[in-house]
This record gives structure tokens, sequence and C-alpha cells, in this order.
């Protein structure tokens, strides 16, 4: 989850009107997690902290008219006062929350709200020392969080055993997949299913538009490779017969320039091909790469051990995350929880707009899925925090390394543009973050299961997969 919603926790506030040095900070408002302080900050104490900083600026500056470090601080302050004031009030307001802050064992969900004087007078006799600094801090926070004692979890383990039905069934999708075509007959149209070689010209109200010529290209009907409409206009066409097809980019289209709109191709096939049976032995192993049928049955299965591995995993975490979730109930930080709502809400309301759907087709209404979705925004943040606690606690963190062979990992998922991923996340910390906390929660997660009471259940393949949206969703 997105860096584990902040990784922070709060503790009580102290007492109202406490002084720092000689500052008079009061405690406004606590009203849950809110918090609100008003600091007044005395003009002789900003004024002495900008003459220690005139001071240090006095070896560093060059005046006509003076020797280096020569210049008095009177001058220097007839100069450069404005400026160093509003940089000593800068640096005090910071030092200063973050002083109340650590008094009172505040641990921030956001970054605090700091309102200043706005009123130009108020402002100039502040930045020439004639008044006190007043402002307010408004901050929120998020409640302590008492640990459950993770030794009396109970988690089951769906096991699957990869049996030789799941092999063969696997070796038929991959010879499914390389499957051979053969040239239809002569005059014979295209069928779903068949493999059309085609060349086309993309244009938009009559204007071609980059990326839409395309030679040689291969599409076999009914596969889902091009957008909505156009393989589906390629059934009947025959080799050698041009056709003018007419469809729409999505409204999420990858392009911003071509999402949405509609565009025009003119199509020639070239050849029209069906599909033919394979025959799965040692030459169709050969012809992967492998050197018989039994090591494509070897790699078979140990993809299947794999697979079977990760859905296992998938489905315990969910499990674990559901008894976090039950056994950690506390308020979670309003400003977070809307942050993560308008996340999903905003993805929810895109991908319906794009795919043409309204609440009522999915059986609901837009008042009811707000709820259900604030349900959900209320969960994540909780666990994010309950697992930056337990991850704190426990000293659990990811190290260089870890993050770097991610980086390896997704590079090497993109042939030919491993430098450019490198180099994307290299400079990238956002992007360093987002990999970061997949990992830190994984680590958070086998720290649980490594306390609690963990038992293996043997199940079916269709146990294993079988769809609980409301799992999905909320994990």
């Amino acid at each position: 989850m997105r860096d584990q919603i902040d990784n922070v926790r709060a503790a009580e506030a102290g007492p109202s009107g406490k002084k720092i040095d000689a500052m008079q900070v009061t405690e406004t408002l606590a009203e849950g997690l809110k918090h609100e302080f008003q600091i007044s900050v005395p003009a002789s104490d900003l004024d002495a902290k900008a003459d220690v900083k005139l001071v240090e600026l006095k070896d560093k500056v060059k005046l006509n008219g003076f020797r280096p470090g020569k210049v008095p601080v009177s001058h220097l302050k007839k100069v450069y006062g404005r400026s160093v004031m509003a940089e000593t009030i800068d640096q005090t307001i910071r030092e200063t929350n973050t002083q109340i802050f650590t008094d009172r064992g505040f641990r921030l969900a956001t970054e605090p709200k700091i309102t200043m004087p706005t009123e130009a007078k108020e402002v100039e006799d502040i930045l020439s020392g004639k008044s006190d600094l007043t402002y307010t801090v408004s901050i929120e926070v998020v409640p302590a969080i008492a640990l459950a004692d993770f030794k009396s979890f109970s988690v089951e383990k769906p096991v699957v055993e990869v049996t030789d039905a799941d092999v063969d069934e696997a070796i038929k999708r991959i010879a499914d997949q390389n499957r051979p075509y053969a040239a239809k007959a002569e005059g014979a149209t295209a069928e779903t299913g068949d493999r059309a070689t085609i060349s086309f010209k993309g244009s938009i109200d009559g204007v071609p538009f980059e990326g839409g010529t395309g030679e040689g290209i291969q599409v076999v009907i009914g596969a889902g490779q091009f957008i909505p409409g156009f393989e589906e206009q390629l059934i009947g066409i025959a080799t050698g017969e041009t056709r003018t097809l007419k469809v729409s980019f999505p409204k999420n289209y990858a392009s911003e320039k071509l999402a949405g709109q509609a565009a025009e191709f003119e199509t020639t096939a070239t050849a029209i091909e069906s599909p033919q049976d394979s025959v799965v032995d040692d030459e169709f192993a050969k012809t992967l790469g492998l050197e018989s049928l039994d090591k494509l049955k070897e790699a078979a299965r140990e993809r299947l051990v794999a697979e079977f591995a990760g859905a296992t995993r998938q489905k315990v975490k969910r499990m674990l995350l559901d008894r976090l979730d039950e056994a950690h109930r506390f308020e979670a930080p309003p400003s977070l929880v809307e942050e993560e709502f308008n996340l999903m809400w905003n993805s929810i309301k895109a991908e319906m707009e794009s795919g043409g759907k309204t609440f009522a087709d999915e059986d609901t209404t837009e008042e009811a899925a707000r709820e259900e979705y604030q349900k959900i925004a209320d969960r994540r943040v909780r666990l994010g925090l309950v697992l930056s606690e337990i991850g704190e606690k426990n000293k659990i963190t990811v190290t260089d390394d870890e993050v770097s062979r991610a980086v390896i990992e997704r590079a090497r998922q993109m042939p030919g543009r491993e430098k450019e991923v490198w180099d994307y996340y290299r400079s990238n910390t956002n992007a360093l973050a987002q990999l970061r906390a997949p990992i830190y929660e994984d680590k958070v997660v086998d720290f649980i299961l490594e306390l609690a009471n963990v038992t293996e259940k043997k199940v079916t393949r269709e146990d294993l997969y079988k769809d609980d949206d409301a799992e999905k969703s909320a994990a």
C-alpha cells in the first residue's frame, strides 16, 4: 500500500498554555484527532535570532566601501534585515512546531497547516521587528495503536498439489498459443480464430495520425489484440480485399490525443490463415527451446508450483489483513481516509466512464457505492498504520539492496529498455517509494506469520482461485 499511509502514529496531547522559552503556546482546539495551537513569539526573540544570523553573514558578504568581515551589523541590518528576518521567522516556526509536537508525543498524519498574519501593516511590523509574531498551526494526528498479540492469530494456508492433469492442461494451453497456421483456400474468407495478415492506414477526420499505419501485421481474429471493434470487422474479409474499418479509441487509451476519438482504418488483407492442430512431442518442445517433451513437462510443473504458491500467498495475506482489521479498531485520521477514498473514487468513475457503464449496471446506486468505498478507504488507512506500527516497533526495514533487486526485476520485464527503467527509478524518489512499500509490507506480513499459528489445508485448484470480490477490494 502507498507507503503504508505515512508510517506514523500519535500519542495524547499535553496541557495547553505551555511555554517554549519566551514563546507562548496555547492549545485552542482538541477535538478527536484534530488539534490547533496559537503561538506567540516575542519580537525581541526574533530580533536576537536575526542578529545572530547577521553576525554570521558579516564574514560572507562583500559590500563596497567595507573590508571583508568589517561590515557593521547595523549596516547589514539595513541591507539584509527584511530577508534575514523572513528566514528567521521561517526557521522559528519550523523549530517551534517540532518542539510542540515532540513535547506532546505527537506524530502527524498530515502536514501541519500554518495560518500567518496577512494584513499588510501587520506583516510589515513583524518583518521590521516592531511586533510579536502570532500564528496558528492546525494538525491532525493518529491515535496510539495498541498492537494485538500475533501469537493468538490462527491462519489457514490453502495448499494445492500440482497433478499430472494440471500439467497436461498447461501444455495444451502452450500448444494452443503456439499452434501453426496454414493458408486458406483461394477465395476463402476470414473467420473468428483465423489469422489475418493486414496492412492499414488510420485517420481521424480524414487526417492520418502518428502510429496509425502498419504493414504485414498479423492479427488473430477474436484474440482482442486490437482496439474494440477492429477485429470483428475483419470477419468475412478475403485475401487482397480492402475495407474501411470504423472504430473509436477507448476513453482511457494510453495516448491522450487518440483517447475517445473516432477513427477509420483503410485495411487490406494480404493473407488469411486457419489454425492447425499442434502435435505435442519432442519436436514441439524443441521449438520452445527445450530438449524434449519431458523437459517441457518439468518446466510446466515448476511454473504451476510457482503460480499456485503465489496464489496461496495472496490468499493468506488477505486472511491475515482481515485478522489485523478485526483486531485493530480505532479512528483513522479523516484526511487520510478522504485522500484514499478520492483516489479510489476517481479511478472508479474514470473506469465506468470509459466503459460507458452506470451504477445501475453494477446493480447499485452512487450513494451506496460511495458508502462502500468509504469503508474500504477507512480499512486501508487503518491497516497501513497498523503495518507501519508493527514494522517500526520491530525494527523492520527495507534495505537499498532489496530495492535495487526490485528495480532490476522491473527492468527485466522490459527487454531492450533496461537502462531507461533503471534511470527512471534512480531519478524518481516517488517511484522508488512505490517499489519499497510492497517490499516493506511483505516483510511485516512474514514477521506476523512467523508468530501466528499457521496450519495447512489441502484444497482444489478451483477453491484456490475462487473469486472473493470482498477480499479483493478490501485487501
